[in-house]
């Protein structure tokens, strides 16, 4: 019997079009469920061949691992208060933001721009 190959089926190129969407959606879904949505985006893909979409969810998965760092430090010394609410707020707009600057094609930004995932 003879063993299957190793890989799996071959992964197409995305379109310009899915590749946009799907970036614009690593930005919007991001601002909604945090570092989950970027970073399931950013594994799927980014074998693909498309270095717009690497770059993009990539640049929503660092800024949503700050939110979220910023959350949990902001819930551990700032117990009861609304400031913990400032972080998920940021990544809910600069979402949203950025998701119509993918759409519009333009260049996204992010209020703080850290590369933990290179």
């Amino acid at each position: 019997m003879s063993e299957p190959t190793p890989g799996g089926i071959p992964q197409q190129p995305l379109s310009e079009s899915e590749a946009k969407q799907w970036a614009g959606l690593s930005h919007l879904l991001g601002g909604i469920l945090g570092v989950l949505a970027p970073l399931i985006i950013w594994l799927v893909y980014k074998d693909r061949n498309n270095a717009y979409l690497n770059t993009e969810a990539k640049k929503s998965l660092n800024f949503q691992i700050l939110v979220t760092i910023a959350y949990i430090v902001l819930t551990v010394t700032v117990i009861f208060s609304w400031a913990v609410f400032v972080p998920w707020a940021l990544g809910l707009v600069y979402g949203i933001i950025n998701f119509q600057a993918v759409n519009n094609g333009q260049p996204t930004k992010y209020l703080w721009d850290v590369a933990i995932v290179k």
